[in-house]
């Protein structure tokens, strides 16, 4: 028997403490079963609830209540989904339209056209890109192939720059456009107007080992190396510093003859120094020369001088001409093309006074921006006429990949010709070793050319 204390209760052991805990904690726990009383008062807290709720909702909308009227509640309910089904679809619609796509950004640019938006395949010239006429309707001998078989030579030696940050200067296309063209044409004297820190001439180096190279700049490159890297060539007569000479006061003659120069056919003249393109190619033309590289070629609407593209850009060009009308099918396009590359125009800056657009905005640039003289569009279409009664060839050269390729943000695809290695072909890319060079090489594409020009008649 137990002895019983007074004033105390017997003591429990500790699995009935336990079990008595857990009983405590599973009743208080537990929910009324659906069709017992209890669950019943509790749903029907729940419909009174709801239905002072939709009360109130219909006493404002319809002005009355809707105590004891079944249909109206089934009505209410119905109205009040929706609203709320009609409220999120605006909702959606209206995130969807705040998406922001940062400026220039590459991989937002990328995924956007990924996903069908705009077909970079198709971008290319999109908007047209306005080709000099030449006198014959030739075109130059070196085909797609050529060009990618130069590519795979030309990326180990771009590898090897003493410049390795030639900002300002010309980047990866453009050294290789002009490596190539010197390669295949072959000069027998190389003349560069506008040598910067010398990267120019180092590409004409690579390109023609043996040959001299006339260089023509206000600043000698050599004043360069003294904050950083630069070049200068042993084999180069250079017009620099205190012995600058512009191009257009050179006495070629006399320079030719001191170098040996008897077939002035054989010289390649590459223009780099900002100028009007149409006066440098009326100064070339006078003093003999046929074969002439400009490096910016600018488009329609930018650049600070006045180029043969912006010259050529005439109605009757295939994607020349355009309008000033901002509620076209043109100004619709570049306004979306302008979010997304640094050098895209639209129509409010491709347009001046009076719907002037050719040249920049009217203008004739000249001298990196210094000199500026408006023309009409009758002396812009005489320019046109002159240049194509000289031009043997003309040919741009295009960029060399795809910019899902190569991440440029700067020239808009929709004004330029088809790249050698299109979109889409990482594989070539990759094998080509381009992929090993930083992004930053192919921003600095402007449309480069080669013209071959002759007398007027010849």
């Amino acid at each position: 028997m137990l002895k019983k204390i007074k004033g105390r209760a017997p003591e429990q052991r500790p699995e009935q403490l336990n079990l008595g805990r857990m009983q405590e904690t599973i009743f208080s726990a537990r929910r009324p079963s659906p069709g017992s009383p209890e669950g019943c008062r509790e749903d029907d807290s729940k419909m009174r609830r709801t239905s002072l709720l939709l009360n109130r909702f219909a006493t404002k909308l319809f002005g009355f209540r809707l105590e004891n009227h079944s249909m109206a509640q089934l009505l209410a309910t119905s109205l009040l989904l929706l609203v709320v089904v009609v409220g999120s679809l605006f909702v959606l619609s209206w995130r969807r339209r705040e998406v922001c796509v940062a400026s220039y950004d590459s991989l937002t640019r990328t995924s956007f056209f990924s996903s069908g938006v705009y077909g970079l395949a198709s971008d290319f010239g999109s908007l047209g890109v306005p080709w000099c006429r030449s006198k014959q309707g030739k075109t130059v001998e070196w085909t797609t192939k050529d060009l990618l078989k130069g590519l795979e030579e030309f990326v180990p030696i771009y590898e090897t720059r003493p410049i390795k940050n030639n900002i300002y200067g010309m980047g990866f296309d453009h050294s290789f456009g002009l490596w190539f063209m010197a390669r295949w044409l072959k000069p027998d004297l190389m003349i560069e107007s506008g040598a910067f820190k010398g990267h120019s001439t180092w590409v004409l180096r690579q390109a023609m080992p043996d040959k001299p190279i006339i260089s023509l700049s206000p600043r000698h490159p050599e004043k360069y190396l003294k904050k950083g890297p630069a070049y200068v060539d042993g084999n180069c007569t250079y017009f620099a510093g205190k012995n600058f000479v512009d191009f257009g006061s050179v006495e070629w003659e006399t320079v030719l003859q001191k170098h040996g120069i008897s077939d002035i056919s054989r010289v390649l003249v590459f223009f780099d120094d900002h100028q009007n393109e149409l006066k440098r190619l009326k100064q070339a033309l006078k003093a003999g020369f046929h074969h002439l590289i400009f490096e910016d070629n600018y488009d329609t609407g930018t650049g600070d001088h006045y180029s043969l593209r912006q010259i050529c850009d005439q109605p009757y060009i295939r994607g020349g001409g355009h309008s000033c009308f901002r509620d076209s099918d043109e100004a619709r396009l570049r306004m979306k093309r302008k979010m997304f590359w640094a050098q895209a125009v639209d129509i409010g800056e491709l347009c001046g006074e009076g719907e002037a657009w050719w040249g920049v905005r009217g203008v004739m640039r000249d001298d990196f921006n210094h000199s500026n003289k408006p023309i009409t569009y009758e002396e812009h279409f005489q320019n046109s006429r002159y240049v194509e009664s000289v031009l043997d060839l003309y040919w741009e050269l295009p960029p060399v990949a795809g910019p899902s390729l190569t991440h440029q943000t700067r020239y808009d695809p929709a004004r330029a010709a088809d790249p050698v290695i299109e979109d889409g072909r990482f594989g070539l890319f990759r094998r080509l070793g381009l992929s090993k060079l930083d992004a930053s090489v192919f921003n600095g594409y402007t449309q480069m050319v080669y013209a071959k020009i002759s007398a007027s008649g010849s």
